[in-house]
């Protein structure tokens, strides 16, 4: 993820702006777009500073919020699909959102060995063995 720009750098940006330069001059010499410069110069009319933006949640809000109540509808409901436990759960919630939370808690299913009947036979046409 980006990281933002130091105070520092703000600092000087806006002193020079402040002293005369122009926002085109200033954002070749500091090598920022003229956008960022825009939007500081905004955020420093509005709140009066131009810091950056701290303490905002980064990333999306999990629909399975507990993970440890997940934990254990797992347990009770293992033997479903994962379809059948979304529905089972409750709410909005996909398959696929069920799938990645039991990815999270580290549960994991037995994978079938000989899905088929046919991987169970013994091989009768071989021809080797006539």
């Amino acid at each position: 993820m980006a990281t933002p720009y130091s105070y520092d750098l703000r600092v000087k940006v806006l002193q020079a702006i402040d002293e005369g330069m122009s926002k085109s001059q200033a954002s070749r010499v500091f090598k920022l777009s003229r956008n960022t410069i825009n939007l500081w110069l905004k955020r420093r009319e509005e709140t009066g500073d131009y810091k950056a933006k701290i303490g905002y949640q980064k990333g999306y809000r999990p629909k399975i919020a507990d993970l440890e109540e997940f934990r254990e509808f797992a347990r009770q409901h293992g033997r479903k699909t994962q379809a059948e436990m979304a529905q089972a759960w409750g709410g909005d919630i996909s398959a696929r959102t069920i799938g990645s939370g039991l990815k999270k808690i580290g549960f994991t299913r037995k994978k079938k060995l000989m899905g088929t009947e046919r991987g169970m036979r013994k091989k009768d046409n071989n021809f080797f063995n006539l």
